[in-house]
């Protein structure tokens, strides 16, 4: 028994040192959100739906976006769809891994205020 739990310890330090390691050389992308925004949708606007969309963006090494996802909706359909829309036109400082340019995932947060 001792030896199994021996095994385990050293296996658990393996999986944590490899995920330090793997994670401490990335360094997601970012953009600057004041010289990128969204349109309000007009629909959205009459209706005064307001709320916060949580979206994670792949970002090429080029700065562009190859891919994205809502996490969490702002629970307007309307409002998701234009962030995701705006955000992915938008052109990112791409992230690294190990000091060079590299494609990353980086979250979001986009606020829908209405003023």
């Amino acid at each position: 028994m001792s030896i199994n739990k021996r095994w385990l310890s050293v296996f658990a330090a393996v999986l944590m040192s490899g995920t330090a390691v793997a994670y401490a050389g990335e360094v997601p992308a970012t953009f600057d959100a004041k010289n990128c925004k969204a349109e309000y949708p007009k629909a959205s606007l009459m209706n005064e739906e307001q709320g916060t969309v949580s979206m994670m963006f792949l970002v090429k090494a080029d700065g562009t976006v190859a891919d994205s996802k809502v996490e969490k909706t702002s629970g307007f359909k309307n409002l998701d769809k234009a962030a995701i829309k705006a955000i992915s036109a938008c052109k990112f400082k791409p992230g690294t891994k190990d000091g060079a340019p590299a494609e990353t995932w980086t979250k979001v947060d986009y606020a829908w205020k209405l003023d």
